[in-house]
C-alpha cells in the first residue's frame, strides 16, 4: 500500500486522457525519480563546496584578482561584498535540494515498500549520499582548489541568488532581525586578516618548509619595527666617535680613519652640544682641492636632527629619508646626548646585524641552550635566539641593563644572576661596563609569562649609558 501522496499521483496518472500516447510505467517513474535525485545531489555538492570556497578565500585576494581582471572576479567580489546575503543564498539553496531529495526518495520507495520502511530507508540512504557526495567530497575539493573553484562558481551562484530571490530576501531580513534582538553580529567575516593571524601564518610557513628561518626572522623583525624606539637601536654615548669643532680638518680626517666611519658628529665643548655632522669626503675634498685658504672645520658641518629617545623608529626613518640625513643625535628628557642613530642602525632592525671586518658576532652559541652575548644586545634578541622570556624594564632594554637591575649594584666578572630558569654569568667587564655575558637556559626553564622586574631605581642600571 503506497503513501497517500503517491496514491494521489497514481490516480492522477490513471485519470489522464486515453489519448496519452506514452503512459509512464513503474520503471520509467523509478528512472525519472532517480535522475532527479542525482541532479539534486549535484546541486547539493555545488552549494556545499560554494560555502567553503567563498568563505575560505580572503577578501584581499579577491581585490587582487579584480585588479588583474581575472574572468569571474567581478562577480566574485559582488558576492563577497555582502557575506551575510551570500551565506543565506547558499543555505537556502542547500536546504531546498536536500529536503527535496529526501521527499522524492521517500515517495519512490513508498511505491514499492511500506511507508515506515520507505521513511527509514530514505533517511539513512539520502543521509549517506549527501554526506559522501554532497558534503565531504565537494568540500575537500573546495579546500584544495579554493581560488579556482570560487571563480568558477561565482556566476552560477549569482544566478541562484536571482532565482531564489524572494526566499533569500525573506530569510536575510529575518536573520538580521534575530541577530538584532539577540545581540549577535550581522557581519560574517572581517575584511582583512589581523596582524596576529599574519604572524601565525609566518610561523606555520616556517614549520611547513615554505619559509626559511632567516626569512621568518626578517618578517618578524618588520612587525616589531613599528614598536621600536630610537633608544633601542642607537649607538650609546660611550661608543660614539666625535670631533671637536676646534679641531683642524687634518685632525678630523685622522679621527675618521681611526674610527672607521665616513661621518662624525661635531660638538662644541662636550657631546651634549652636537652642532652637526661632517663627511670624510667633504674633509678630503676641501683639504686637497679647496679653493679657499683658511677654511675651518666648522664651515663643513651639515645640519642634523636631535630626536628624543622615545621616538618611533619608523617615524624617524621617514623623517631621515625626507631630510636626506644619514645620522641623527638622540637626546634624553634633559637635553643630554644619549647616543646617535644611523641609517645602518635602522636597516639592521629589519635585515639583522650588518658586521664589518673584524667585528664580533653579537651572539655566539656555545650549545643549543647556551650563548655568549654582548652586553649592549637588546633583550628581545636574546629571548628570540634562546627561546626565553627575560623581561624589559623602563630603565633598560639591554642584557647589561637587566643584569644591573637584578644585581642592584655594579657587578664584577664571574658573577651569576639567576632568573626563572635562566643563568646569566658576567664574562667580561671594562671599567663599570658589562661587555659580555654568558646566558644559559636550564632544563627546568619555565616558559610561562615572566614577572615584571623590580625597578630598583639604582643609578648603576644606567652606568653603561652615561
Amino acid at each position: 500500500m503506497g503513501s497517500p501522496a503517491w496514491n494521489v499521483v497514481t490516480v492522477a496518472i490513471q485519470a489522464a486522457p486515453d489519448t496519452a500516447e506514452f503512459p509512464l510505467s513503474d520503471a520509467a517513474i523509478a528512472v525519472l525519480g532517480g535522475g532527479v535525485i542525482v541532479f539534486l545531489l549535484v546541486l547539493s555538492a555545488f552549494f556545499s563546496s560554494s560555502e567553503i570556497a567563498m568563505f575560505s578565500l580572503p577578501s584581499h585576494r579577491v581585490d587582487s584578482l579584480v585588479a588583474d581582471e581575472v574572468p569571474g572576479s567581478a562577480t566574485l567580489k559582488r558576492l563577497k561584498d555582502d557575506p551575510h546575503r551570500l551565506l543565506v543564498t547558499i543555505l537556502v539553496g542547500n536546504n531546498i535540494v536536500n529536503i527535496a531529495m529526501s521527499s522524492i526518495a521517500t515517495g519512490l520507495l513508498s511505491y514499492y515498500v511500506s511507508q515506515s520502511a520507505a521513511v527509514l530507508s530514505a533517511t539513512f540512504g539520502i543521509t549517506a549520499l549527501v554526506l559522501l557526495f554532497g558534503e565531504s567530497a565537494p568540500k575537500s575539493y573546495a579546500v584544495e582548489n579554493t581560488e579556482s573553484w570560487a571563480l568558477r562558481i561565482s556566476r552560477p551562484l549569482k544566478l541562484s541568488e536571482y532565482l531564489l530571490l524572494p526566499l533569500i530576501v525573506t530569510f536575510d531580513y529575518l536573520t538580521r532581525q534575530v541577530n538584532r534582538i539577540t545581540g549577535g553580529r550581522s557581519e560574517i567575516e572581517s575584511t582583512y586578516v589581523t596582524r596576529e593571524e599574519i604572524r601565525d601564518i609566518i610561523e606555520t610557513g616556517e614549520r611547513a618548509g615554505v619559509l626559511e628561518e632567516d626569512e621568518r626572522e626578517m618578517l618578524e623583525r618588520i612587525f616589531r619595527f613599528t614598536n621600536t624606539i630610537a633608544k633601542e637601536v642607537m649607538t650609546p654615548r660611550l661608543d660614539m666617535d666625535a670631533v671637536s669643532k676646534d679641531a683642524t680638518i687634518d685632525e678630523a680626517i685622522r679621527q675618521c680613519v681611526r674610527s672607521g666611519h665616513t661621518r662624525l658628529p661635531v660638538y662644541d665643548g662636550s657631546l651634549d652640544n652636537v652642532l652637526g655632522i661632517v663627511h670624510v669626503s667633504d674633509l678630503i675634498r676641501d683639504s686637497a682641492y679647496g679653493e679657499h685658504d683658511g677654511i675651518e672645520l666648522e664651515d663643513l658641518i651639515e645640519e642634523t636632527l636631535h630626536v628624543p629617545e622615545s621616538k618611533n623608529v619608523d617615524e624617524l626613518l621617514a623623517e631621515m629619508r625626507e631630510k636626506r640625513m644619514h645620522m641623527v643625535v638622540v637626546i634624553d628628557e634633559f637635553g643630554t646626548t644619549e647616543g646617535l642613530v644611523t641609517m645602518e642602525d635602522i636597516t639592521e632592525e629589519i635585515v639583522g646585524e650588518i658586521l664589518q671586518a673584524g667585528e664580533e658576532e653579537p651572539i655566539e652559541f656555545v650549545a643549543d641552550n647556551e650563548a655568549v652575548v654582548k652586553g649592549e644586545l637588546n633583550i628581545d634578541e636574546v629571548n628570540e635566539a634562546l627561546g626565553i622570556s627575560l623581561p624589559e624594564g623602563e630603565e633598560f632594554e639591554t642584557i647589561a641593563g637587566f643584569i644591573f637591575n637584578r644585581a642592584g649594584r655594579l657587578v664584577e666578572e664571574g658573577e651569576l644572576i639567576e632568573y626563572d630558569g635562566v643563568d646569566i654569568r658576567v664574562e667580561r667587564v671594562e671599567n663599570t661596563r658589562i661587555m659580555k655575558a654568558r646566558v644559559v637556559r636550564t632544563e627546568e626553564y619555565d616558559r610561562s609569562e615572566p614577572e615584571e622586574p623590580a625597578d630598583r631605581g639604582d643609578p648603576t642600571s644606567r652606568a653603561q649609558e652615561s
